[in-house]
């Protein structure tokens, strides 16, 4: 590992006493406070309570939900007041308020993920944001899985991927090492996962629901077929 790496991967790397504090507060600080508190960004907070299964409390969320409802009432239009916009037509963009908080173009969404963030896809697979690139979501997420072999051992070869070994998969960051997965082939992964592999028994059951259908079809064909006999 390069010198650049090792400075990079301590500087990433959470000290004991922070988790232990992160422990402590998660359940019922806000994450902007902890990240004060600890050092470190709201978004590596975040990250990091999500690797240790870090939950908020049911009080916190409860005082939250309280809390955007006061807000919302502070803030809602009430009864009697004339907007400011009342009368004019075309209106959006003309006021300075509104100006100010347009998209504008290249400008991201606030719910858009930094890069270095983590979620779970619908497969259940860990992935982490590489990027901001249009276009295809490889692009922008890749599997912790695939990035840990690829960092040790290069560009995957064509064709391949990267999967967890049998029995090893997990979703949790620091359980993700280079000893937990390998890079298979693409038939070598649809071997593995071919309901013959996976369950002799629900193999059968499918070479036997391939058997039903090959019938059906077989007597339905030569029903036409009697049936276009019949009115020739």
């Amino acid at each position: 590992m390069s010198r650049g790496k090792k400075v990079a991967r301590a500087r990433s790397e959470w000290t004991d006493q922070q988790v232990s504090m992160l422990r402590k507060l998660y359940s019922d600080v806000q994450a902007e406070t902890i990240a004060r508190e600890v050092g470190r960004p709201v978004s590596s907070v975040y990250n990091k309570a999500f690797a240790l299964g870090l939950k908020k409390s049911a009080e916190f969320r409860a005082a939250q939900g309280q809390l955007r409802a006061a807000n919302n009432v502070a803030t809602r239009f009430q009864k009697g007041m004339t907007p400011w916009n009342k009368g004019v037509k075309g209106s959006t963009g003309t006021h300075a308020n509104t100006r100010s908080t347009q998209f504008k173009p290249g400008s991201k969404p606030h719910t858009t993920l930094p890069v270095g963030s983590y979620r779970i896809n619908r497969d259940g697979h860990l992935q982490r944001k590489i990027g901001e690139a249009s276009g295809s979501k490889s692009k922008r997420w890749r599997c912790v899985a695939e990035l840990v072999w690829v960092g040790e051992y290069g560009p995957l070869p064509a064709k391949h991927i990267v999967v967890f070994k049998p029995g090893m998969r997990t979703t949790v960051l620091e359980e993700i090492t280079l000893d937990r997965v390998e890079c298979i082939s693409m038939a070598e992964n649809a071997r593995r996962n071919h309901p013959r592999t996976k369950s002799p028994e629900l193999g059968r059951l499918v070479q036997l629901k391939g058997a039903i259908t090959r019938q059906v079809n077989r007597i339905n064909r030569e029903a036409l077929e009697r049936a276009q006999g019949a009115s020739a």
